[in-house]
């Protein structure tokens, strides 16, 4: 009899349920419900796992209360948010996506374990898939992006690093890939609220994250607080049990968002805690997350015949077959012991968070103030993210700390000694003091240039920080314009967790910078961008709205039978604003000045089992060296359900000298094309295909090519 057959056999219900249940360590900030009594219930075996607790000492004395004091001592699972990085914080998800850099997306994972892992730490929460389009939604922060195909890119990278090749390694984390499915699809963009998306789209956008995730081997899957179409995601039996485990073949832990079983009956699904509880049993939820429903709700529902007591046994033997994998019997305390290791490495993972950090930067607009002349002798450093540690580090900090966090101001002063800072913060990100504004005006008045530093705190990004207009918040709008009167060159530098609507900044300052929440290194990268010791390669992973009005926005849509730019009255389009973004998805300016000097693509007419090769001939014209990104799109223009304008099918990245050319490759399975019919049953048909391939999805700048593909 095997380990988890033999303690099956042993334990009470009560030890059974104990498995299925995981409680906060620390007071919890995300649900209703806070810990008492944590080392009671781990000595009576009724918590199988932690969150929210990190550090070597500590983790050790919850494994030892397990290990030692209670009857069978199962050592636990000790679960902690880390998102985008432990102690050396990098950028926030949506900022690390405009990286469009999957090997960086697995160091940055593989850095994140290594660390959470020397405190003792063993599963995170992350990643987070939620393909998002609309960015009035607060945790659009935690998101890859807009993409389907992107979002399934960041699923394998992070699952790699954080897992590695054995997830029994000692710096080796559990991933979570959450939330599934289609949270992003929110209501008007507010955290929490239902979702009514088509199957198509589900099958088509919300759920290949997963899949990619599922097939990288990620040990867990963390469904959403929302419901889909009616249907609460933890009590979802189609898409938990039915898609997730049968048709994906998904054999790892189901993991509740928090307090989220209990709140199926605020939801309107269950009358009590026993058919909450047996609800998301039923649909192949393993652990509840501190709601207690497991503990106080499933012997109620067992009684009931709400359940059987074969699903609770085939949960506790995931549960147990985790902790297997991740080498917590043979070695419950190989977490927490690396600290030397690890903080050895503390210069090379500072140089990874700048570095990631810096390709995260999008450099939106420039009219040429941007790189800064090396001779300036005065600058305006102004504005409320100017000189602000923590609101660097994002929504998601785990265990990083502010005093860590180099801020532009103190970047600044380091890289140009020479330069008289003129510092004046002027107003609050969300007050309406302005105090300070006549200070920074004549401080502005007597520079050579304003780098205005504007946006968000971050707190106004993540979860439960929707926002129905997202713009620049308090009287930051006021600041901007008294400064862009003064007719002085002007870099708007915008802090923020997703697309703020700001056309009239954009439009006026000479420059302006897309820095997100940058982490750790924050200062250093927005400095090494503005100075030009680093040329911008960032890229937006989302279509960037002129207007709230706009939203959701992206750039994977359908024809319409009456487009917009026909010019015909009766279009598709606002009478009182444009169609087309701000940005489009992609966008990003460079120092340098790249152009696609050809395209070619092979064979002319393929059939599904062959590979299409599209190469790009592309030059560098400018005086800088550079590293040009460049996307590669697909188009069926007649299909037997409409396709969307534009599909990502890949993206390419070549660095290059001033008058330098070179080429860069895609090679793509002809099976890529293939869609879900009517019947939603993949499909690949015959016809023409165009393919496009731009430095964004604006199609006034995309070459395009066409094939045709051929019947089997």
């Amino acid at each position: 009899m095997g380990r988890i057959d033999r303690l099956l056999a042993e334990m009470t219900l009560e030890e059974k349920l104990g498995q299925l249940s995981m409680s906060a360590a620390e007071f919890a900030v995300t649900g209703p419900t806070s810990a008492q009594g944590i080392a009671e219930s781990i000595r009576a075996g009724r918590a199988g796992g932690l969150l929210n607790i990190w550090g070597g000492e500590r983790t050790r004395a919850m494994q030892r209360l397990a290990l030692e004091e209670s009857r069978l001592g199962i050592p636990l699972l000790i679960g902690f948010d880390v998102l985008h990085g432990h102690k050396t914080i990098f950028p926030i998800p949506l900022a690390e996506a405009a990286t469009f850099a999957p090997l960086l997306w697995e160091r940055t994972a593989r850095v994140a374990a290594e660390e959470a892992a020397c405190d003792g730490v063993n599963m995170t929460f992350a990643p987070m898939l939620d393909v998002a389009r609309d960015p009035r939604w607060g945790r659009i922060a935690e998101s890859p992006g807009e993409d389907p195909w992107v979002a399934a890119r960041f699923a394998e990278a992070k699952v790699r690093g954080f897992q590695s090749s054995d997830l029994a390694a000692v710096d080796a984390i559990a991933a979570t890939a959450k939330h599934f499915c289609a949270y992003g699809a929110v209501l008007a963009g507010r955290d929490y609220a239902p979702v009514d998306v088509s199957e198509r789209l589900l099958r088509e956008v919300y759920l290949p994250p997963f899949a990619a995730a599922v097939a990288a081997g990620c040990a867990a899957v963390m469904p959403g607080f929302n419901d889909v179409n009616g249907v609460p995601m933890t009590a979802h039996v189609d898409l938990l049990r039915d898609w997730l485990r049968q048709e994906s073949g998904f054999e790892g832990v189901v993991i509740s968002d928090y307090n989220a079983i209990a709140e199926l009956m605020t939801q309107g699904v269950a009358v009590d805690l026993a058919e909450a509880a047996s609800l998301a049993l039923t649909a192949g939820v393993d652990i509840d997350m501190m709601s207690g429903a497991y503990l106080c709700g499933l012997p109620a529902a067992l009684s009931r015949g709400l359940v059987g007591m074969d699903q609770i046994d085939l949960a506790v033997g995931r549960v147990l077959a985790l902790k297997e994998r991740l080498g917590l019997f043979e070695d419950p305390y190989r977490r927490g012991s690396q600290n030397a290791l690890v903080a050895s490495r503390r210069g090379l993972r500072r140089d990874l968070a700048r570095d990631v950090a810096r390709r995260a930067i999008v450099l939106l607009a420039n009219d040429g103030v941007l790189p800064l002349a090396r001779d300036l002798r005065k600058i305006a450093l102004i504005g409320p993210l100017a000189d602000a540690a923590a609101e660097m580090l994002g929504p998601w900090p785990g265990a990083g700390q502010a005093g860590d966090c180099v801020t532009i101001r103190q970047a600044l002063t380091e890289a140009l000694p020479e330069a008289e800072i003129l510092y004046e913060p002027a107003v609050g990100i969300d007050d309406r003091d302005a105090s300070g504004v006549a200070a920074a005006l004549r401080f502005c008045r007597d520079a050579d240039v304003v780098l205005l530093c504007l946006g968000e705190s971050a707190h106004m990004s993540g979860e439960a920080a929707s926002r129905a207009k997202p713009g620049l918040p308090g009287i930051q709008n006021d600041l901007a314009r008294a400064v862009l009167a003064l007719d002085r060159p002007v870099v708007a530098i915008i802090g923020s967790g997703r697309p703020l609507i700001l056309p009239d900044l954009v439009e006026k300052a000479q420059a302006t910078l897309a820095t997100w929440f940058l982490g750790s290194e924050a200062g250093h990268a927005i400095v090494d961008v503005l100075t030009g010791a680093f040329n911008p390669v960032g890229r937006l992973p989302v279509t960037w709205p002129h207007d709230v009005g706009q939203i959701p926005i992206n750039f994977s849509v359908r024809q319409t039978g009456r487009p917009a730019d026909s010019g015909a009255p009766y279009a598709s389009k606002y009478i009182d604003m444009p169609t087309e973004p701000l940005f489009p998805f992609g966008h990003g300016l460079s120092y340098s000045c790249f152009i696609v000097a050809s395209l070619h693509a092979e064979p002319e007419c393929f059939r599904p089992d062959d590979e299409i090769s599209i190469a790009a001939e592309v030059s560098n014209l400018g005086p800088f060296a550079g590293e040009e990104t460049l996307f590669l799109f697909v188009r069926d223009p007649i299909a037997s359900v409409a396709r969307p304008l534009l599909e990502l099918k890949g993206v390419a990245k070549i660095a290059l000298a001033p008058g330098e050319s070179g080429i860069l490759r895609f090679p793509l399975p002809a099976r890529s094309l293939c869609f879900l019919g009517a019947d939603l049953a993949p499909r690949f048909e015959p016809g023409e295909f165009r393919f496009f391939v731009g430095p964004s999805a604006d199609p006034a700048h995309l070459a395009c090519v066409t094939l045709r593909a051929l019947s089997d």
